[in-house]
C-alpha cells in the first residue's frame, strides 16, 4: 500500500511540475523570446499639462489608423541626429525628440536586420516622443504646433544645435540641445522676457509613448514607468496602475529623473539635480502613456531671461554607461536596470562574467569559466558534504533499528533520532549546503542572462546564437528542421536533454537512499527538471550542464577517497 500511495504521490508531482510550471514561469520568469503583440494606435493628449491637474486630451479621443512613418516624419522640417551611438532626427514642429534609433544594436539576428527604433514620432507604430516647454498663467507658450527656427543643422557631439521662436508678445524662447557620444541629450530651456510686464515661466519635460513596453514586466522583472525620488528607486506604478488610476501620486524631490524602462532601453528624463521638481505618471486616451516633470514656478521681470538645463537619456542600457552616468552625478541611475532584491550580489557576478568575456571573447566560455570558479570555491563545501554523507550512512542500520522500534510511536522515534545526530555528531542538513548556495548564484546568473544587454544576441558554438534566448532546436521539430515552435512546456531542445542526462549520471552516482520515496524522487528529477529548464536562456543551462559535469567529476575523486560511501548500508 505505502508503495503504490508513494508512486501516486511522485506521478502528481510530476504532473504539477510539467503542466504547472509553464503558468508560474510566464508570471515569475518572463521568456526571453516572447512575441511582441502590435497595440493599436490612438490620438495621443497634449504633452506637458502641468503635473497636479489632469491631463489635458484631444477633443476626440477616438482610435486613429498608424500611419507610414516615413510620411509623418516628412510632415515636419527636422534637423539631423548623429552619433557614434544613435541616429535620428529633431521635428521642427513642436520641438520633438521623436525620431532615434541605435546604430549599435539590431533587432533580431539576421544580417539584414534594421537597427533597433528606440523613438518613433505620434501616429506611427510603437510611437515614442520626448519634448521640453513651458506653461504659466496668461504665457504664451509654444506648443506641440510651434514652428521654431534652428540654429544648426546637425546635432552631433561636437555641433550643438539651438532652436528659437518668439511668441510675439515680448517673450523669446530657446532650446539649445547638445549630445554626448553615448545616448545623453544635454537640453537648456531659455526664456528671455523682453515685454512690459513680468510673467510667470514654469519650465517641463515629457516622454510620452503608445502601448505598452514589447518585453512583458513580471514579479522579478520590472518593465514600465520608473523613476528615482527622493534617494530611491520606484518601481511600484505599473501600466496596469495607470489603466485603472489614469495619473499617479506626485513626487516632489529634489535630484532624481523619471522615464520608462524596457527589458534592455531606457527614455528617461533628469531634470537639473540642484533644482527642485515634481514628477508624474499620467495616461490619456487610448494607450498613451506619459512620465513628466515641471521644475517650480519663477516670475521673470522685463528684461531678465531664465536658465533650466535638463537630460534625456534614449538609449541602451548598458551597465558601465548607467554606472558612468551615475558617478557623474545621476542618483541610483544604474538602477535603471531592476537587478532586484540580490542587487549586491548580481553586479560582482556581472562584473565577473563581463571581465571572463572581455579576455575570452565569448560569453558562452565566460560561463563555463565563471563555473568553474564557483565550483572551486565552493570545493571545501563539497568536501564536508560528502563526509556528512558518509557519517549519515553510517548511522542509517541504527536509524532503522529505531524505525521498526518505534513504528507506532512517531513522536518518540523523532526524538530518539533527533538524540542519534546528537551522540553521533551529525547533521542530516549538512549536505544540501552547496545545493542552497548554489541558488543565489544561478538566480544571479538568470537576472544576469535576461536583464543586462550585453548578454543579448550573444552567440556561443553552432546553433546557440543567443545565449539569452532559449535552446532553438527541439525534439518536435526535428531540431530546426520543421519551422514549428512546439510550446513552451514540450520545447525540449538539445541543451535540455543533455541537462536531463548529466543531472541522472549526477544522481546515479550519489548512494542510493533507503526511502522508497526518496528513490522515486531522485529517478524522476533529471526529466522534469528537463522540462522545467528548457525554457529558460540557453546561458543557464550551459551553466547548470558543467556544474553537472563537475560535480560529477568531483564525486568520481572524492568516491576514490572516500569507497564505502558508495557501498550498501548494511542494514542489523
Amino acid at each position: 500500500m505505502d508503495d503504490k500511495r508513494n508512486i501516486l504521490l511522485a506521478m502528481v508531482l510530476t504532473a504539477l511540475i510539467l503542466f504547472g510550471w509553464p503558468y508560474v514561469a510566464e508570471r515569475l520568469f518572463p521568456g526571453s523570446t516572447k512575441p511582441a503583440t502590435p497595440v493599436a494606435q490612438t490620438a495621443a493628449p497634449q504633452a506637458g499639462a502641468p503635473i497636479g491637474s489632469a491631463p489635458t486630451t484631444p477633443a476626440t479621443p477616438s482610435v486613429q489608423p498608424i500611419r507610414s512613418r516615413d510620411a509623418v516624419l516628412g510632415e515636419s522640417p527636422r534637423i539631423a541626429i548623429e552619433t557614434p551611438k544613435l541616429r535620428g532626427s529633431i521635428a521642427l514642429k513642436g520641438a520633438r525628440i521623436d525620431d532615434i534609433t541605435l546604430p549599435t544594436y539590431k533587432e533580431t539576428l539576421a544580417k539584414d536586420a534594421p537597427s533597433v527604433r528606440l523613438f518613433s514620432p505620434s501616429g506611427t507604430e510603437g510611437a515614442l516622443f520626448a519634448g521640453f516647454g513651458w506653461s504659466g498663467d496668461g504665457l504664451r507658450a509654444p506648443d506641440a504646433n510651434t514652428l521654431w527656427t534652428a540654429q544648426g543643422n546637425k546635432l552631433t557631439p561636437t555641433t550643438p544645435v539651438t532652436l528659437r521662436w518668439n511668441n510675439g508678445a515680448g517673450q523669446t524662447f530657446e532650446i539649445a540641445l547638445s549630445v554626448d557620444e553615448n545616448y545623453m541629450i544635454s537640453v537648456a530651456q531659455k526664456v528671455t522676457n523682453g515685454g512690459t510686464g513680468a510673467v510667470a515661466v514654469r519650465p517641463y519635460g515629457y516622454v510620452s509613448r503608445t502601448g505598452h513596453a514589447k518585453d512583458p514586466s513580471s514579479w522579478t522583472i520590472h518593465i514600465g514607468p520608473m523613476g528615482v525620488f527622493n534617494g530611491s528607486a520606484n518601481y511600484k506604478t505599473d501600466y496596469k496602475d495607470l489603466d485603472k488610476t489614469p495619473t499617479s501620486e506626485v513626487f516632489s524631490t529634489t535630484g532624481g529623473w523619471l522615464g520608462f524602462t524596457d527589458k534592455y532601453w531606457l527614455s528617461a528624463l533628469i531634470p537639473d539635480q540642484k533644482a527642485s521638481f515634481d514628477g508624474q505618471f499620467r495616461k490619456g486616451a487610448g494607450e498613451q502613456y506619459q512620465a513628466d516633470f515641471t521644475l517650480k514656478p519663477t516670475l521673470l521681470a522685463p528684461g531678465q531671461a531664465i536658465t533650466q538645463t535638463s537630460r534625456l537619456f534614449a538609449g541602451a542600457k548598458e551597465v558601465k554607461t548607467l554606472e558612468a552616468y551615475q558617478d557623474a552625478g545621476i542618483p541610483l541611475f544604474d538602477r535603471a536596470i531592476d537587478w532586484g532584491w540580490f542587487y549586491w550580489f548580481e553586479k560582482p557576478i556581472f562584473a565577473l562574467l563581463h571581465w571572463l568575456f572581455t579576455q575570452i571573447g565569448n560569453f558562452g566560455v565566460a560561463i563555463i569559466c565563471l563555473t568553474f570558479v564557483v565550483r572551486g570555491l565552493m570545493f571545501p563545501i563539497a568536501q564536508k558534504q560528502f563526509a556528512s554523507m558518509a557519517a549519515m550512512r553510517a548511522v542509517q542500520p541504527k536509524m532503522k533499528a529505531l524505525q521498526e522500534k518505534h513504528k507506532d510511536d512517531k513522536v518518540k522515534l523523532q526524538q530518539e533520532i533527533m538524540d542519534l545526530y546528537k551522540k553521533e555528531k551529525v547533521n542530516p542538513f549538512s549536505g544540501c549546503l552547496p545545493m542552497f548556495l548554489q541558488i543565489p548564484i544561478f538566480f544571479a546568473l538568470y537576472k544576469v542572462l535576461q536583464l543586462t544587454i550585453e548578454m543579448r544576441h550573444q552567440p556561443f558554438v553552432l546553433w546557440i546564437k543567443d545565449l539569452s534566448a532559449p535552446d532553438p532546436l527541439h525534439i518536435l521539430n526535428l531540431f530546426g528542421l520543421i519551422p514549428f515552435n512546439p510550446p513552451g512546456f514540450l520545447a525540449i531542445g538539445v541543451l535540455a536533454i543533455i541537462l536531463g542526462i548529466t543531472m541522472w549520471l549526477q544522481f546515479r552516482l550519489n548512494p542510493a537512499p533507503m526511502d522508497d520515496m526518496q528513490k522515486q524522487i531522485f529517478s524522476i528529477m533529471p526529466w522534469m527538471m528537463m522540462f522545467v529548464m528548457a525554457p529558460f536562456a540557453a546561458g543557464l543551462l550551459i551553466y547548470w550542464i558543467t556544474s553537472n559535469i563537475l560535480t560529477i567529476a568531483q564525486q568520481k575523486w572524492l568516491y576514490s577517497r572516500h569507497p564505502a560511501l558508495q557501498q550498501p548500508a548494511i542494514v542489523k
